[in-house]
């Protein structure tokens, strides 16, 4: 089976997580806990870094920093995972679906300000599957109008805009170490912000408003919440972290592969990098177009067929029970994207014969 993205696992993993192990560090307090902060901050080019046990932590901590709740609306898109539409929730704002381009599958940042209301309090671009937002366009529209702005960057590390790090460009950024991520913990993720208030209110409120006070009792002035990451996983991160480049590397090499083959494969729309950008390709995306020989979903069964796993798009928020009646505006590229979307193997460890293997099967369903 060529699988969709897995870890890949080649470095001192095991020698940093063994030293946790062997010294009893292996909870939320460890040197490898602020060390991976440390060289996350200077990897991405944030002024502070504060590290959780998961993605969507990161995203509820961004909104509860910048005290985002009860009543507030934050503009998204609707194509994407759920986690960020799902932290909105949390903090007890609702969601505001924007749509997306169909050339980026990012948010549309010409649609955004149709949206903003009285109620409006930030704007949550998401930077699906590797591509960056349109984040220029953005900032100045959040200028304009006194809103924040929370990048999910949890499918885009190693992605830059402009020379500048997605997820760096926002009040805050958010970053996931999920294991089909570019670099993983097993679970994990960070929050960045070139704000050093936020960055310490973030740490704060992470780590339970815990005070420690002279005889050593834990007092809490307010509600915080438990999002830190142990040690061990820390200490994972940490050697991943030290091989980020080369992944990033093998990453946007097979994404040429795929677009040489796949080039002039008529139905087969390619996803692309543009001028401004640098896409970590994340999961590397096609459409399957009306004039394709068969459908998406086909195309997707003849893939496992072979052994090949391939998915779709996210399915719409805006289109599932929870969500229903959110706020909206027109969605009908949002909507396209999902039917004719599909990600195809893209791990790090993938190599040309499997993206062979894959182009293949695409090819030789156009007939």
């Amino acid at each position: 089976m060529i699988p969709l993205c897995i870890p890949e696992i080649r470095g001192n993993e095991w020698t940093y997580v063994k030293e946790c192990i062997d010294t009893n560090w292996v909870s939320s307090v460890g040197s490898y806990v602020n060390l991976f902060e440390e060289r996350f901050n200077k990897y991405v080019g944030s002024k502070s870094a504060v590290v959780t046990m998961n993605g969507t932590a990161a995203l509820q901590l961004a909104l509860v920093t910048l005290e985002i709740g009860e009543g507030d609306e934050v503009i998204v898109p609707s194509l994407t995972f759920i986690s960020p539409i799902n932290t909105i929730k949390y903090v007890g704002a609702e969601p505001v679906f924007v749509d997306v381009c169909r050339d980026t599958f990012v948010m549309d940042a010409e649609k955004i300000e149709e949206l903003i209301t009285p109620k409006t309090k930030a704007i949550m671009p998401v930077h699906i599957y590797g591509h960056p937002a349109d984040m220029d366009r953005i900032m100045e529209i959040a200028q304009k109008h006194n809103l924040f702005v929370i990048e999910d960057a949890t499918e885009a590390l190693g992605s830059k805009y402009k020379g500048k790090m997605a997820g760096t460009i926002g009040h805050i950024g958010c970053y996931s170490f999920n294991g089909n991520k570019l670099i993983t913990t097993g679970a994990g993720g960070m929050f960045v912000t070139n704000n050093a208030a936020y960055g310490e209110r973030a740490k704060f409120l992470s780590t339970q408003t815990k005070v420690v006070t002279d005889n050593k009792a834990f007092y809490h002035p307010e509600v915080g919440y438990n999002f830190r990451m142990p040690n061990l996983l820390a200490a994972f991160g940490v050697a991943q972290l030290e091989n980020i480049e080369e992944y990033l590397k093998v990453k946007k090499e097979s994404a040429q592969y795929y677009k040489e083959l796949l080039s002039e494969v008529k139905g087969i729309t390619l996803n692309i990098e543009k001028d401004n950008v640098e896409n970590c390709f994340w999961l590397y995306s096609i459409l399957v177009e009306e004039d394709y020989d068969i459908s998406r979903d086909e195309l997707i069964q003849k893939l496992n067929e072979e052994k090949i796993e391939a998915r779709p798009f996210f399915m719409p928020i805006h289109e599932m029970p929870p969500y229903k009646n959110c706020k909206h505006g027109d969605l009908s590229v949002t909507t396209e994207l999902y039917e004719k979307g599909i990600n195809l193997p893209s791990s790090v460890s993938l190599t040309q014969d499997d993206i062979n293997k894959v182009c293949k099967v695409i090819i030789e369903n156009q007939i």
